[in-house]
């Protein structure tokens, strides 16, 4: 009997294109069709790590699309990890990478890509596809693909008085080393090993299960923890500080905003941000010092994970850009 992956394998789809599973082997193929893409080169490292999602046994979910010449020209991705909910865990993936080369628009490779990797999902034990796709791409999500919104982030922006130093930074390459070493100084004295708890889980809703392995993982990205108190604070810098997640929270919010904000200004930012789902206690809790404005639509796509949908919750270190 063949496996999907077998039976999927150099498939040529409509149009004439060649569909492969993703895989280590095809991470420079993923680095050129990003460059014709986005005309940014992406590091095969960052790639590599970010993909390696060995945590949860299954990795490299996902398929390319080649032209007749053998040049990548669509992808789709996910990145597997583990849901909690009710005591439970549940093999979930992350809807993260999707791209189609310029010359290769409305062809149906984003939906033809998409429903092989939910296929591919469902043979490697994955019941629930979570994302945030944003307005250009959720239509598709939405009437084609069968997903389902459950809520959406909410942006509240706390501008902050300061020497912009890492706008500075970012001009001027030979201030960079410097700005870096200057960050890293500031933060010592209060950082903790990266990451931290999911807090939503602590309010009763189903959320990414964020355990030693998976705070490991997902160091591909760079971010810092802080403690305030009883408080920790996830967070990263660019353009601003935005803060990711916070546990610990009681009734200390005005001495967690007071060291944040000074925080802030003491790194040279501009603003304080956060991005937080409007079902948390964080979100009621900021209100009181911004008016939020909408952000990333959440939405999933569930193979059978047998969670209801309002009671799943994300915070914005869920996502895979922070």
């Amino acid at each position: 009997m063949q496996t999907l992956e077998a039976h999927t394998e150099g498939k040529t789809i409509a149009g004439g294109y060649r569909v492969e599973r993703f895989n280590v082997d095809k991470l420079n193929d993923l680095v050129y069709l990003h460059m014709a893409v986005y005309d940014k080169l992406l590091a095969r490292d960052f790639l590599l790590k970010k993909y390696n999602t060995a945590f949860t046994v299954v990795t490299y979910v996902g398929y390319l699309a080649y032209d007749q010449t053998d040049l990548p020209v669509a992808f789709y991705g996910v990145l597997p990890c583990f849901v909690e909910h009710g005591g439970r865990l549940t093999l979930a993936a992350q809807s993260a990478d999707t791209m189609t080369h310029p010359a290769h628009r409305n062809k149906g490779l984003f939906v033809a890509l998409a429903e092989l990797t939910y296929n591919l999902c469902r043979a490697e034990g994955i019941r629930l596809v979570f994302g945030f796709p944003n307005q250009n791409s959720l239509p598709g999500f939405i009437n084609k693909l069968g997903w389902e919104t459950v809520g959406c982030l909410e942006r509240f922006t706390i501008p902050v008085k300061a020497i912009p130093l890492e706008k500075i930074a970012k001009k001027f390459t030979a201030a960079k080393p410097v700005y870096d070493a200057y960050l890293n100084l500031v933060i010592q004295t209060e950082k903790q090993p990266s990451g931290i708890c999911n807090s939503v889980l602590g309010e009763g809703y189903g959320g990414v299960y964020r355990d030693d392995e998976f705070l490991t993982y997902k160091g591909y990205t760079y971010t810092h923890t802080v403690q305030i108190g009883q408080a920790r604070v996830w967070f990263k810098i660019k353009n601003g500080l935005i803060v990711g997640d916070i546990t610990g929270l009681t009734d200390n919010m005005d001495e967690v905003m007071a060291k944040l904000r000074k925080l802030t200004h003491r790194l040279g930012l501009q603003q304080l941000q956060f991005q937080v789902c409007a079902k948390s206690r964080l979100y009621t809790l900021l209100k009181k010092y911004a008016e939020p404005a909408p952000s990333f639509t959440i939405a999933i796509k569930d193979l059978g994970s047998g969670i209801p949908a309002d009671k799943l919750a994300f915070t914005f270190a869920d996502i895979d850009i922070f």
